[in-house]
């Protein structure tokens, strides 16, 4: 296999892997919110922010597999290929794993934000503390390209 195909493999899977995470996390606490808003419908603004949270991890790695693509030549060797591929995994895997927990956390949140609607500010926190590892590994994946 070359190392553009290599690569490209790796910018997909990126792109892909932290898209699902994104959209398993964003239809979680899209169920939640269902729910919620449906019994106070005055709430939707606050609750449409947590439920969007989530939606990060897809963006992230959308940005670094655009960045391996900038990095592709025609005949690069396997081991060009591979460090591709290894630069885009951390966001990749990160990503989905992020995306789903923080969709859960946003569920969470939402529920809370239901009962008490003061405390939406308390679930956002709480949601974004999620954030923090997708933009970890966003970090790695950009720093690992710069290597390269």
């Amino acid at each position: 296999m070359s190392g553009t195909a290599i690569a490209i493999i790796g910018a997909g899977l990126c792109a892909a892997l932290a898209g699902c995470g994104s959209a398993v996390g964003v239809m979680t606490a899209g169920k939640a919110n269902a729910g919620v808003t449906s019994e106070k419908p005055d709430l939707f603004g606050k609750l449409l922010v947590l439920q969007a949270l989530p939606g990060t991890q897809g963006i992230y790695g959308f940005l670094i597999a655009i960045l391996i693509l900038a990095k592709i030549t025609v005949g690069m060797d396997a081991s060009q290929g591979w460090s591709l591929f290894g630069a885009a995994m951390p966001m990749a895997i990160a990503g989905l794993v992020s995306g789903i927990a923080q969709g859960k956390t946003a569920a969470a949140a939402i529920h809370m934000t239901g009962k008490q609607p003061d405390a939406s500010g308390k679930g956002i926190t709480m949601t974004a503390m999620v954030e923090t590892y997708a933009i970890l590994a966003l970090l790695t994946s950009i720093l690992l390209l710069t290597k390269i």
